[in-house]
């Protein structure tokens, strides 16, 4: 027999989410294995942030399951190794950038020393870090979202909709960093709705009214769908769910 690949590192096994009447989250099977970035792709109101909610264990499943590294979600203990950034500014506007930082590496049982540092460099605020929150740019505060979802050093990464609102640069920058998480090993979920982005990720799930539809590389999906475009991609595997 061959040899096993690697655990999981984010498992959704049957997840169902229901608000009343609506079905958010309709029955998501899947394993991600660790070391690479996934991009969670469709329209809003498709399910990608309550999806991400659930998987963090920030809100419980109407039906099934997920795990993260291995442990059933919510679990206190692996929380503190997980990054999450929402789609919002997660910080706390009264404070530095700095505090912010400091305050998410306490939360999370991390150095807020070298850590703090490392993520203000990493994201470009090193120079900001006694700036208050509130008087920072858009694109700045987006910069330090990312630097409180990384402060801790997570080997698992949920990023919704990370580079809403921020310009080409920085998005370009933000990308530079995903990348060189997952090279060194952190496994990085992204949600988007921006199919341009669709070819930095690893490998894809195109999901639709809660559900996925489909799976795979750019290019794979690209030459499934028979298009060298991903929105029409995209759009080729939306009709195929619609007329099942």
């Amino acid at each position: 027999m061959g040899s096993e690949g690697p655990a999981a590192a984010i498992r959704a096994v049957g997840v169902v989410k229901r608000f009343g009447a609506v079905t958010a989250v309709d029955g998501m099977t899947f394993d991600l294995a660790p070391g690479r970035i996934y991009g969670l792709l469709g329209p809003n109101g498709s399910g990608k942030t309550t999806l991400i909610r659930l998987l963090v264990g920030m809100t419980h499943p109407t039906a099934g399951y997920a795990e993260v590294l291995g442990a059933r979600m919510p679990s206190r203990t692996t929380l503190a190794r997980i990054g999450y950034m929402t789609q919002g500014d997660g910080i706390y506007p009264a404070l530095t950038a700095g505090e912010n930082a400091r305050f998410f590496a306490e939360a999370y049982g991390a150095d807020t020393g070298p850590s703090v540092a490392a993520a203000l460099e990493l994201v470009g605020l090193a120079d900001r870090e006694k700036t208050v929150a509130a008087t920072l740019s858009g694109g700045q505060r987006r910069r330090l979202s990312l630097a409180c979802a990384l402060v801790h050093h997570p080997s698992v990464l949920f990023l919704d909709e990370p580079t809403v609102g921020v310009d080409p640069l920085l998005r370009v920058q933000f990308w530079g960093h995903f990348r060189s998480l997952a090279d060194g090993g952190a496994t990085i979920l992204v949600s988007s709705h921006v199919m341009d982005e669709a070819d930095r990720c690893d490998e894809l799930l195109f999901v639709r009214a809660g559900k996925v539809i489909a799976r795979g590389s750019g290019a794979d999906l690209r030459a499934e769908a028979g298009t060298d475009d991903l929105e029409t991609a995209f759009l080729h595997f939306s009709d195929g769910e619609a007329a099942a």
